[in-house]
C-alpha cells in the first residue's frame, strides 16, 4: 500500500492537470507569476529567438501575457513575429519599423492587440462583470496614447462581483480588482 500511495497521488495529480481547459490553465499560470519578484522596466533588450525573455526580474504588462501563455507551452514571441513577417502591413505603425522586430513586437500592447484580433477570438466589451472570465486578456487605455493589459483570474474581489487581474502596471506582477479601473479597449480569448 505505501508504494501504490505515491503512484496514486502522481496519477492524481496528472489526471488534474489534464482535466483542465486551456483558460483554467492560463488563469493558474498567471497566479504564480505573482510570486516573482519583477521590477517595471520597459527598456528594449535583444532576446533569444524562439522562446527569448527579458532579464528574470524585469518585466512590463505585455511581459505578464507573454509568460502566462509561455507556462502553458505558447511562445506570443514566435507566433507574433511569424504573423508580422507575414502580414506587417496589418499591424500599427507606431514605432517607424520597416520590418517585425522579434526583441520587441511581442511586448508592444497594439501589436498584441493586433494578433489577438487576428489569431484569437474577439469578445464583447462591456461593463458586465460577468463577461469577463479566467484566461481572458484584457487591454486598456489608460489616457494620452498610453495602453496597458493583463489576465483575468479564477480568483474574485472583495465583494465577489468581478474576477481579479494579473497585471504589471509599474508595482510588478501583482493580482488586483482592477478591471473597470481604466478604459478596456480589447477583451480577448486566446
Amino acid at each position: 500500500m505505501k508504494k501504490i500511495l505515491p503512484f496514486l497521488l502522481l496519477l492524481f495529480f496528472i489526471n488534474s492537470n489534464f482535466s483542465q481547459t486551456r483558460q483554467e490553465k492560463l488563469s493558474n499560470a498567471a497566479l504564480t507569476l505573482t510570486n516573482d519578484l519583477v521590477v517595471y522596466d520597459p527598456s528594449y533588450f535583444i532576446i533569444d529567438y524562439p522562446n527569448g525573455d527579458v532579464p528574470k526580474g524585469i518585466g512590463v504588462c505585455t511581459d505578464v501575457v507573454i509568460r502566462t501563455f509561455r507556462k502553458i507551452g505558447v511562445d506570443l514571441q514566435q507566433e507574433v513575429h511569424e504573423d508580422m513577417k507575414q502580414h506587417f502591413e496589418r499591424y500599427p505603425k507606431l514605432w517607424g519599423l520597416k520590418k517585425p522586430d522579434s526583441n520587441i513586437d511581442h511586448r508592444r500592447v497594439p501589436n498584441l492587440m493586433t494578433f489577438f484580433s487576428r489569431k484569437g477570438t474577439v469578445k464583447t466589451i462591456s461593463k458586465n462583470p460577468k463577461d469577463y472570465v479566467p484566461g481572458d486578456i484584457i487591454c486598456w487605455s489608460l489616457g494620452k496614447g498610453i495602453t496597458h493589459t493583463g489576465m483575468v483570474v479564477n480568483k474574485k474581489s472583495e465583494d465577489g462581483k468581478r474576477f481579479l487581474i494579473v497585471h504589471n502596471i509599474g508595482s510588478g506582477q501583482i493580482i488586483e480588482d482592477c478591471l473597470f479601473d481604466y478604459r478596456i479597449i480589447g477583451h480577448y480569448q486566446f
